[in-house]
């Protein structure tokens, strides 16, 4: 679906195997994740049927396909804010949330600390896309390691086309802050791997 030639400067499963191949290796992909969730070991309050749910909601139609479904109907039409976010949110945000969600559910984590982690996902998944969309129209194809200015040719819903590129470096340093204050309730040093992450991302703009 997005069908760049590139990732990481090299190019893509597609490219190289065929298309065939690049569909049967991201399936793969999404069934080896619940492999390796099978054979961690439950914490107290969540068994594995809640961790094996985790991943199938998040990869699934309510989510992540979800999303990709909204984010290929509006390529080509005028789209709005309020759909530009359910896009991300189902897609990029949906699976950082849940990846971040699973590590604290491994680590037991109380109700509380579960929705701070959450709330830490959800902000940090947009900030993460809202930067995404920025490079793609202010770095050099050398620099991203894949196509540089796609969104714009294929006439994406991003961020930069919806709001503008000023706005957009607004809102994602809003969101980082927000997936920031998230935190707050952790110890600093058990939050700082987590604070850590959402600078380095925001920094990936600069």
């Amino acid at each position: 679906m997005d069908d760049d030639d590139f990732r990481r400067g090299r190019p893509t499963c597609h490219k190289v195997f065929g298309d065939g191949v690049a569909v049967l290796a991201g399936d793969a992909l999404l069934t080896v994740a619940f492999e390796i969730v099978s054979k961690a070991r439950p914490a107290p309050r969540y068994d594995m049927a809640t961790l094996l749910r985790e991943i199938a909601i998040a990869a699934g139609s309510q989510k992540l396909i979800a999303g990709q479904v909204a984010d290929l109907e509006a390529e080509g039409r005028k789209a709005s804010r309020e759909q530009l976010r359910y896009i991300h949110e189902n897609k990029t945000a949906a699976i950082l949330t849940t990846s971040v969600r699973l590590g604290a559910m491994s680590a037991n984590a109380d109700s509380k600390k579960l929705s701070a982690i959450t709330n830490f996902g959800r902000a940090l998944g947009l900030a993460f896309q809202i930067i995404d969309d920025i490079l793609d129209v202010t770095q050099t194809s050398e620099m991203l390691g894949k196509s540089a200015g796609k969104d714009i040719a294929a006439k994406k819903a991003t961020y930069p086309a919806v709001i503008g590129l000023e706005k957009s470096r607004v809102e994602a340093r809003r969101l980082t802050r927000k997936a920031h204050d998230a935190l707050s309730s952790f110890r600093s040093d058990d939050a700082e791997p987590l604070h850590a992450l959402a600078n380095y991302l925001l920094e990936r703009e600069y």
